[in-house]
């Protein structure tokens, strides 16, 4: 059996975990004084999982430039249409939108009302974008993830949970076909 390659990441914590990222590198966080030896015992016997994941992982598709500026372009049609839908279901209000391509977050909302989106949720399912507009939205009444405020998104999206699971299941291969485009 060949040894399974990992990048090793030492950080003060107790336990050790494994992690493959959209491109298909197995990261490995350990705490700083465990063995060498150990960490690869643990990678080794974690074989299987590796492979399974790695195997079901899909293919990331680079976009290019002409593609994410089409798809932004997309968005600016598409995303304003969905808060000015979901807006007064909130009831709430909202200054300037904009459609940019992040590499960390879906959107956000600024103290003054303005919401910012990202153009890569037009790959999600439609149920997510809407998720994502109602979370934002939702900012209005409270800047915070208090349970007040996750009472708010769940009244307007009852399955929100599903959606922000869907997000971390296949944002990070979303990203990581719009970084290939640069």
């Amino acid at each position: 059996m060949s040894q399974i390659p990992y990048h090793l990441i030492r950080a003060d914590r107790k336990t050790i975990s494994i992690r493959i990222t959209p491109e298909g590198e197995i990261l490995v966080r350990a705490p700083r004084s465990m063995p060498a030896a150990d960490v690869r015992r643990f990678v080794e016997s974690k074989g299987g999982w590796i492979e399974k994941h790695l195997s079901a992982r899909p293919p990331v598709q680079p976009m290019t430039q002409t593609q994410l500026r089409e798809l932004a372009h997309r968005a600016l049609d598409i995303i304003p249409k969905r808060v000015a839908h979901f807006a007064p279901l909130a009831g709430v209000t909202y200054g300037r939108i904009t459609i940019r391509n992040q590499r960390t977050r879906w959107g956000s909302c600024s103290a003054k009302g303005n919401l910012n989106f990202n153009c890569l949720l037009l790959l999600c399912p439609t149920e997510v974008l809407d998720y994502v507009v109602i979370h934002e939205l939702c900012h209005r009444k409270q800047m915070n993830h208090s349970p007040l405020f996750w009472q708010e998104v769940e009244r307007l999206c009852p399955d929100y949970r599903a959606h922000r699971d869907w997000l971390q299941k296949n944002g990070a291969a979303l990203i990581a076909g719009m970084t290939e485009a640069e």
